[in-house]
């Protein structure tokens, strides 16, 4: 297994990660992913078993305190100055869950956060996660009025440095 961030290139595969990792209705097109590339591909960490990418970790970088789903969206708000890493998706295709490489990769995205000089790292979750990323040093800051994405509830989650 090796993590590298991602290039235009990854595309298809990062495209193919997420429609397996998430409902229609929550997971990024492959249009979204292309947006997200051109503007932020320093802050995807992939992971590979050999040529196949078994999982990744995405967001931008704003100085926006919160996560709205607006983000989701508009990868040109990316801010590479900005203050907070906020974190999108975090995806392991199905055969590969359970083994601890969405923790690595979680883990490799708030190291760089840190070397990167950022306040902390966000990102939203369902209940029955929170618990997860609370083993990593997110709060639950409760459930979020800014972001509804997918019609599903999002309970805020902050890592702060």
């Amino acid at each position: 297994m090796y993590i590298r961030t991602a290039t235009i290139e990854d595309l298809d595969a990062i495209a193919q990660v997420e429609a397996e990792c998430f409902p229609s209705a929550e997971a990024a097109t492959a249009a979204e992913f292309k947006g997200r590339l051109e503007h932020y591909a320093d802050h995807f960490w992939l992971m590979f078993d050999g040529d196949l990418l078994i999982a990744f970790v995405d967001g931008f970088v704003t100085d926006q305190r919160d996560l709205t789903d607006d983000m989701y969206e508009k990868a040109e708000m990316h801010d590479e100055n900005g203050d907070w890493q906020m974190i999108f998706g975090v995806n392991t295709i199905p055969e590969y869950r359970r083994s601890g490489y969405a923790g690595e990769l979680i883990k490799r995205a708030i190291e760089d956060a840190k070397n990167q000089g950022r306040k902390g790292v966000v990102l939203t979750c369902k209940d029955r996660l929170v618990h997860y990323y609370a083993k990593f040093g997110f709060e639950n800051e409760g459930v979020s009025d800014k972001s509804t994405h997918g019609g599903v509830t999002w309970n805020q989650m902050r890592l702060t440095f």
